[in-house]
């Protein structure tokens, strides 16, 4: 009975000598440390790491020796899953886990050959350090940090999605709020939701002395009406010699495309004309239409350029005629149809409301 005693007295004290010793040994070895989602920048006091960074210091400092010597590496992993690509994840991984060893390397006077790095484009967004010290109880402590790190990036998982969803929102209640504006772009022409009128020269017609004038009423982005109109009246060589016209051609456009540019058109074209370039002239009337198409290039806020084609079918009926004496003697009618090119300009387009 003695014996018993004595052996559970033994057992007490050798239970209360190496717990202590083993608790003692438990020491983390693991260190975690968080990053702003998307960013690679090491902020020591936010969200813990000063805390964090002094415990691994505290550890460095107790085993610099060991570590110097090259017997106990640091483990540095980095992680980075809040940007798109695997690429891009990877390449701020390993700028974070860079930042944390040059903060380790400057406060704790160790060398980069005592670091062991590895970059991984996953599970969230933190550095840890790793050191394997020889105990007994290290697989166990590992299985600990490992548990804790794995709680750690579901945490900052949540925490980014929350961000996301918060940034996301605040987004669309911006997008909803701002107004539809046409910015200042020299060579596109952007979706604009405001009704405008705009005033039009076609310049090929100022060219042979023709003026021509006309406006633009575009209803919404994508639909336009259109009046242009002509007019122009010479004579020379003691009038012998004739040129005049009028001209009146309304148009409906249809805009196409993302920039709205592009366009279709259906054109009514009347009008009256009196030619007289040889010692025959002709006068008469002429009527038609068809469909244009066109680009308009956008110069400035005010400006565009419309450059457009119109094709379809034109008929002019007319009386020939000569002069003689002053006096225009009638050379019999004749009636011309034609199909082919009806229209043509290079348009300079000016907004004016």
């Amino acid at each position: 009975m003695s014996r018993k005693i004595t052996f559970l007295t033994l057992f007490l004290w050798l239970m209360t000598v190496t717990f202590p010793v083993m608790a003692q040994q438990k020491a983390d070895t693991t260190y975690t440390f968080r990053f702003v989602p998307q960013k690679d920048m090491f902020y020591v006091p936010w969200n813990g790491n000063d805390t964090e960074l002094a415990r691994l210091l505290e550890c460095i400092e107790s085993n610099k020796a060991t570590i110097l010597d090259g017997k106990l590496p640091l483990y540095v992993d980095g992680y980075c899953n809040s940007l798109n690509g695997e690429k891009e994840n990877l390449a701020i991984a390993k700028i974070r886990s860079n930042r944390v060893k040059s903060e380790l390397i400057t406060r704790a006077g160790i060398k980069e050959e005592s670091f062991i790095t590895r970059n991984h484009p996953a599970e969230g967004d933190f550095v840890t350090v790793r050191m394997t010290v020889p105990v007994k109880e290290t697989a166990a402590t590992d299985a600990e940090a490992e548990a804790r790190r794995k709680a750690e990036a579901e945490r900052l998982e949540a925490e980014k999605r929350a961000e996301q969803e918060r940034l996301a929102e605040e987004q669309r209640k911006a997008e909803e709020a701002r107004p539809n504006i046409l910015t200042d772009t020299p060579s596109e022409t952007k979706i604009t939701n405001d009704y405008h009128l705009s005033l039009r020269a076609n310049l090929l017609r100022w060219a042979t002395l023709t003026p021509d004038l006309g406006l633009e009423w575009r209803i919404c982005p994508s639909w336009g009406i259109v009046v242009n109109g002509s007019w122009t009246s010479w004579s020379w060589n003691d009038k012998d010699r004739r040129y005049a016209l009028w001209e009146v051609a309304p148009e409906v456009r249809y805009y196409m495309g993302e920039k709205k540019a592009w366009y279709l058109g259906a054109m009514f074209k009347t009008g009256e004309f009196n030619y007289k370039l040889s010692t025959t002239g002709k006068q008469g009337d002429l009527m038609g239409g068809g469909i244009t198409v066109g680009y308009q290039l956008r110069l400035n806020k005010a400006l565009n350029l419309d450059f457009n084609l119109g094709l379809g079918y034109l008929n002019a009926d007319y009386e020939k005629y000569e002069v003689i004496d002053g006096v225009r003697v009638r050379r019999g009618n004749e009636t011309k149809d034609w199909w082919g090119p009806i229209n043509a300009g290079v348009t300079l387009v000016w907004k004016i409301k």
